[in-house]
């Protein structure tokens, strides 16, 4: 075979190992893309949530508290969210506020009534603890479909579902991951497991969804969603009831002043 042949092999297979990793790609893209679709056009809900702190010798610590969102029409914001704290005593009233945008980087701000001042949380801090629990602040935050690129992996069983797993690679250069591996189901569109990874490779969190209701005969919702943390061997886990949809928020229900007022 001569040089011109070789070269000719080697050329036809990078052309054909680019168009396939591309396939591969917009197929990740398209299942975020379909999943976004159906969880979208709910206008506003608001649902109170227990979380339960769970350290490596399984003590347990519960929080009470009230979630309210809203789904924006402003250009690129995408929702805001309002998580308030009514229980126990000394976090009652701390609050975090959450402006998510659909491509650029999200504006939070929380408020500790023991100081009595709003605090920004700067992107580089985001990768820190919520409230001394497994989620972080970049967790709380939104997960617009542009603020990630995508790689279709393979389909695996969902319990009695099956589910498309994707990989997705966070484009904020201040992330706290390297990437996320997400299990999706065929049916609804529904997350059911996340894979977190740190920027050093490393399996960081796990973080698993159950006991979906349909709400509005559209939205499916989880009861529960456990994030695990691997190398402290602590957890979180957050009960969901009591949602309300077209509750009538709206942005005035969601400024930093009503970080102050929320109880």
């Amino acid at each position: 075979m001569n040089n011109y042949a070789i070269r000719f092999m080697f050329f036809l297979f990078f052309i054909f190992s680019f168009a396939n990793a591309q396939s591969i790609n917009n197929k990740g893209r398209e299942i975020a893309l379909e999943a976004d679709r159906r969880s979208a056009g709910f206008g506003d809900f608001v649902a109170d949530l227990k979380m339960v702190l769970i350290s490596s010798r399984s003590n347990t610590a519960e929080r009470k508290l009230r979630v309210q969102i809203l789904e924006s029409t402003k250009g690129d914001v995408g929702e805001k969210n309002l998580t308030v704290f009514n229980s126990p005593r000394d976090v009652r009233g701390a609050a975090l506020l959450t402006y998510s945008y659909k491509t650029r980087d999200d504006d939070q701000w929380l408020y500790l009534p023991a100081l009595r001042r709003v605090k920004t949380i700067a992107s580089d801090n985001k990768s820190g603890p919520f409230m001394g629990s497994e989620f972080s602040f970049e967790d709380m935050r939104g997960h617009g479909v542009d603020k990630y690129t995508y790689k279709y992996l393979r389909d695996d069983p969902c319990g009695e579902l099956s589910c498309f797993v994707i990989e997705r690679y966070p484009t904020d250069e201040n992330s706290g991951y390297s990437r996320q591996v997400v299990w999706i189901d065929q049916q609804e569109y529904r997350i059911w497991k996340v894979d977190y990874y740190d920027l050093k490779e490393s399996l960081l969190k796990t973080l698993t969804m159950s006991n979906f209701k349909q709400y509005q005969d559209k939205f499916w919702q989880p009861d529960k969603m456990a994030m695990v943390n691997h190398r402290t061997g602590r957890a979180t886990d957050l009960f969901w009831s009591n949602y309300q949809y077209d509750t009538g928020l709206s942005e005035a229900d969601f400024n930093k002043n009503s970080l102050k007022r929320a109880r």
